[in-house]
Formats: structure tokens, C-alpha cells, sequence
């Protein structure tokens, strides 16, 4: 199926950034591995509806690995500001932790919330990305080879057969 390579990119495209920007919304719960998967099965459907062929397991999985690998991406882009709401919640929850709990707070705690919003370095950050990249793209093309045995088979249309000819019966012998 060489010839559908270059049209695997579109669906990947697709069905990467709807996993990634739900994944990411909806980071660190047990969705996260189910938005892959589906944004797999997404990939290979919107590529099954443009293929004139049935597409195979490998076909599948190769449109989840790409799928993955743009979730992955598009995670961690919407992880990014996400993180830092988090990081302000954390500290107004900590915050009003402390005014009940007086001194019952751990010593420097503060000195935690500091360390949380200068954030992970560029390298960390690196790092997070390739690790997601490598689970999100074996999430993709479990979700790929799910979605090539879902929607991947084209039937085949019923032969057209001609009816047959329609033969005249054979002429009444001549009654005396």
C-alpha cells in the first residue's frame, strides 16, 4: 500500500491533536491512554473513508505511531499553561492550608511552592516529551491495528451478473 504513505499524514494530523489537546486537558488519569487509542482509531477511520483499498494491520499501525507522535507533541504544547494554573491553585490551596493549620505546616513549605513555579528546565522538558512520545506511539499503534480491523476492510460489491439470456421455447410441433 505504498501508494497511501503520503495520505496517512492528514488523518494522523487530525486524530494526534484531538488526542494530544485531550490528553492534555485531561492529564495524569487513566483517560490519557484511551484519547490515544481513540485518536488512533479516529486516524484510521478518516483514512479508511479516503482509501479505494482495504487497509491492513500495518497500515493501521503506522497511522497510530504517527497519530501518537503528534499527540505526544501536542500534549506537552497544552501542558504548558495548563501547568501553571495548576502550579497557582496548588499555592492558593497551600496558602489557605497554612492560615488553618498554623503550625502545623511542615517547615519550609514555602520554600516547595518556589522550587514548582520556576518549573522544569528545557531539558526536562525534552526529556518528558520523548519519554511520551515513545508510550503515546505504542498507545497509537495498538489503537491503529484496532482501527484497521474496525473500519479498514472494504467489502466487496456483489459481481454484477448479467441474467441469462432469455431463450424462446422451442416451437410447438405442428398438431394434425
Amino acid at each position: 500500500m505504498t501508494d497511501q504513505r503520503p495520505q496517512m499524514m492528514v488523518p494522523a494530523l487530525i486524530g494526534g491533536v484531538v488526542a494530544g489537546v485531550l490528553s492534555g486537558v485531561a492529564h495524569r488519569n487513566c483517560l490519557c491512554c484511551r484519547w490515544i487509542i481513540g485518536g488512533a482509531m479516529l486516524a484510521v477511520h478518516l483514512l479508511a473513508r479516503e482509501s479505494p483499498v482495504s487497509l491492513t494491520a500495518g497500515d493501521g499501525a503506522v497511522v497510530g505511531v504517527l497519530t501518537g507522535i503528534i499527540a505526544a507533541v501536542t500534549d506537552s504544547l497544552v501542558g504548558i499553561p495548563l501547568r501553571a494554573v495548576n502550579l497557582a491553585l496548588a499555592r492558593r490551596f497551600l496558602e489557605r492550608l497554612s492560615e488553618f493549620a498554623g503550625e502545623g505546616m511542615p517547615s519550609g513549605w514555602e520554600s516547595w511552592l518556589e522550587q514548582d513555579i520556576q518549573g522544569p528546565g528545557p531539558a526536562w522538558f525534552l526529556l518528558g516529551l520523548l519519554i511520551s512520545a515513545a508510550i503515546f506511539a505504542a498507545l497509537g499503534a495498538l489503537g491503529g491495528v484496532l482501527g484497521a480491523s474496525l473500519f479498514g476492510k472494504k467489502t466487496a460489491a456483489p459481481p454484477t451478473s448479467a441474467p441469462p439470456p432469455s431463450v424462446p421455447p422451442p416451437p410447438e410441433p405442428p398438431r394434425s
